[in-house]
């Protein structure tokens, strides 16, 4: 899955490799509590991805589908002590070449299908 390998790459150490994975048009909503971050372009998403604090988290991924060019994750947000601080649901649509073209992702701290890991919410 094009999306799960672009979480892969983002949580690396060279995070910016997950562009690599990603149209040059791409268009994006990432929906945070109390913020949205839309944007077109890799120059946009590398502002974002460049703009996000070190704190050493990481996407782990609990269920995933597919559906022709729709790919769909389900996971949870660890930091790099293991304590879980939040979910996410990410939609990707994948272009002809393998990469995606438009994604949507939204983040909530304290709901979620799963329980979090290391006492969190």
């Amino acid at each position: 899955m094009i999306i799960e390998e672009y979480y892969t790459r983002l949580d690396g150490s060279e995070s910016l490799t997950a562009l690599d994975l990603v149209e040059p048009d791409v268009s994006f909503l990432i929906a945070l509590p109390g913020t949205e971050v839309t944007g077109t372009g890799h120059a946009a998403l590398r502002d974002y991805i460049e703009g996000r604090p070190a704190v050493g988290r990481r996407h782990t991924v609990l269920r995933r589908s597919v559906d022709g060019d729709l790919e769909m994750v389900y996971g949870i947000i660890t930091e790099g002590d293991g304590r879980g601080t939040g979910s996410f649901s990410s939609v990707a649509l994948i272009s002809a070449d393998e990469r995606v073209a438009r994604y949507q992702a939204f983040f909530h701290p304290s709901f979620g299908m799963f329980p979090l890991p290391g006492g969190g919410r």
